[in-house]
């Protein structure tokens, strides 16, 4: 064997590139990968100064939620492996979750060797048809042991630049072949692992006519997405200055303070009433790195000027019929649009009185204040066993300043987006575009191997539990004797239903509940920890969760909580437009007869709290 092959040129260009951590899963297709990150001291724990590290996930698909997970938590380009065939389709999911929520991530993937290629050889599938899509910004077969270190490169600009999955395909034969020495001749790129973000602006002009939008609103809103997360103080700043009220995206929660008077919490279906009545009311909106989807709960087109700010073009006006689109980055286009705004030129009639705005953001305080008692007295309806809002809640008061937090897919979701106030500076991440069950534990461990020194936690039903967390609590279990903090606590909501697609059904399709689509097995999972040398919780009362959560999070070993959740707490938008869908919902709880009846009595309780408040 030749001293240095391709597979250890692969190595040495990600240690150039900055990555310490490769997710994957190992097959015959990237073996020369794999000997080359043994050779490099990837064996290790932490990788760094011993090399690039290799995680092994239970499979594919979640090594990719893990690579995804760590672009999230860190703000670098994740890395993903896997063999050709099976391997490789089974990153399908992870691959589109970061192309939805635009994160960088480069998958480097086998194949068969050059010879048999075209061949219908065992595994192989034509792979760049495979990612062409979740791909499209860039996805290269290296044909050549020359062509490495420069399609590397690119798909590591790509990423960075794009904000999107890149795709590396390496056959097993170029892994293998000589390192080849690149002079300069004709034919031959030689490439350096560099990339600098842009500094991007919006022209003056555009500043001026967004100043003037806002200028002249008497009744201002933010929504604020992830794009956000470097303007925090800007976006404060100027909605101080604007006495404007703030709503966030899903993905925008952890970069907005909540505890802020004026701060409305989420929007959208799983969001709170003081953002339905912040966004239904307002005159003028200014959108913040954001491209949520929730259309409906946007102000009606007509009813509200609008500017919006993103960093990529393409985003601008894609959700709202925006009247100015700035480009460029947000906390240097903030900074910008104050000090313009701060300017008292013109005639005074083009201006609000500032009483006006001063009545704006006492009604938008007021409605925040009415939502956060609605949102107290809801977690404290009776359910059976307990009401999941309840959980989280009780978590709420007691999450680590230095925490780390993940979310799976389900109505976990509702129940973090209304009852989880987050520390400022405390990441909390999801599936939130693609909305894929099965990635919070997968990106939890992801957090914690980016930072072992700070506590886990993270939520999930045990639908997503049993596609995938299950398995992937045996890697935590392999992995957390090496780390500083050993504090990695599952809470799963245990309640035997596919509660989001069943509330789904029945708002959507006026449909009863049909137990072979919705009803999942039990499964012991507190015990299931056990048997894996975890601490496993179990919780069937409402007074049993304070001190769960006390316990879990002073454990000194990962614990798994699982909480007999209620199915039947309903899964009800904010007024008004969840009024809209109360008839669905009724008729098909009717359909179901006695089965329905907790349900029915939960909806009339929830619906009768909106009105009482409308």
């Amino acid at each position: 064997m030749a001293d240095r092959l391709v597979a250890d040129v692969m190595v040495e260009r990600l240690k150039a590139w900055g990555v310490n951590r490769v997710f994957g899963y190992s097959g015959d297709g990237i073996n020369g990968f794999m000997g080359a990150l043994r050779r490099n001291g990837g064996g290790g724990n932490g990788g760094g100064s011993n090399g690039v590290e290799f995680v092994q996930a239970r499979h594919e698909e979640t090594a990719a939620f893990m690579a995804v997970g760590h672009a999230k938590y860190t703000g670098q380009v994740g890395v993903v492996t896997s063999t050709q065939g099976p391997g490789a389709v089974h990153l399908l999911n992870g691959l589109y979750d970061a192309k939805l929520d635009s994160v960088p991530v480069v998958a480097i993937i086998g194949q068969q060797s050059r010879s048999v290629l075209g061949s219908a050889y065992m595994q192989e599938i034509d792979l760049l048809t495979l990612f062409k899509d979740v791909a499209a910004q860039f996805a290269q077969m290296v044909s050549t042991p020359e062509q490495l270190p420069m399609v590397l490169d690119r798909a590591f600009r790509t990423a960075l630049e794009t904000r999107t999955p890149c795709v590396v395909i390496v056959p097993h034969d170029v892994q293998s072949a000589p390192a080849p020495e690149l002079g300069q001749q004709h034919g031959i790129v030689v490439t350096a692992p560099e990339w600098q973000p842009a500094r991007v602006l919006p022209h003056d002009d555009d500043l001026a006519r967004a100043a003037e939008v806002l200028r002249a609103g008497s009744k201002v809103a933010f929504l604020v997405g992830q794009g956000a997360k470097n303007a925090q103080a800007e976006v404060v700043a100027l909605a101080e200055h604007l006495n404007a009220g703030i709503t966030t995206s899903l993905l925008g929660k952890p970069y907005m303070d909540e505890s802020l008077p004026f701060a409305a919490g989420t929007m959208g279906h799983l969001g709170s009433t003081a953002s339905a009545h912040l966004m239904g009311s307002c005159d003028t909106l200014l959108i913040i790195g954001s491209n949520d989807p929730w259309t409906e709960f946007y102000p009606e087109p007509g009813t509200a000027r609008a500017v919006q700010v993103d960093i990529d073009g393409r985003k601008v006006g894609n959700r709202y019929p925006v009247e100015v689109g700035l480009v460029g980055d947000a906390a240097e286009t903030l900074r910008r649009l104050a000090e313009r705004l701060k300017d008292t030129g013109g005639q005074p009639g083009e201006r609000p009185q500032p009483e006006a705005r001063k009545q704006w953001r006492a009604e938008v305080e007021e409605q925040v204040r009415s939502w956060r008692s609605l949102s107290e007295e809801r977690s404290r309806v009776p359910a059976h066993p307990v009401n999941p809002e309840l959980v989280v809640r009780e978590l709420s008061s007691r999450l680590p300043h230095n925490a780390q937090v993940s979310i799976d897919v389900g109505s976990c979701v509702y129940w973090y987006a209304r009852q989880l106030a987050l520390p400022p500076g405390v990441p909390a991440h999801l599936s939130g575009t693609l909305a894929s069950m099965g990635c919070s534990v997968p990106y939890g461990i992801a957090a914690k191997l980016a930072r072992p020194g700070r506590p886990v936690v993270a939520l999930a039903g045990d639908g997503a539990m049993q596609m995938t967390g299950i398995a992937e609590l045996v890697t935590v279990a392999h992995r957390w004797r090496q780390w500083e903090d050993p504090r990695f606590v599952v809470c799963v909501f245990n309640n035997r239903d596919l509660a989001e697609v069943t509330w789904e059904q029945r708002e959507n399709e006026a449909e009863p509940m049909f137990p072979a689509s919705q009803e999942i097995p039990d499964f012991p999972y507190a015990g299931y920890a056990e048997l894996l040398g975890l601490t496993g919780i179990r919780v069937d009362s409402p007074e049993q969760l304070a001190g769960a959560w006390d316990r879990a999070l002073a454990a000194e070993r990962p614990v798994v909580i699982e909480v007999l959740t209620d199915p039947d707490v309903p899964l009800l938008a904010p007024f008004p437009a969840g009024a809209e869908k109360l008839d669905g919902m009724r008729s098909a709880l009717a359909a179901e007869g006695g089965s329905g009846e907790g349900a029915s009595a939960l909806l009339a309780t929830y619906a009768g709290q909106e009105d009482a408040r409308s």
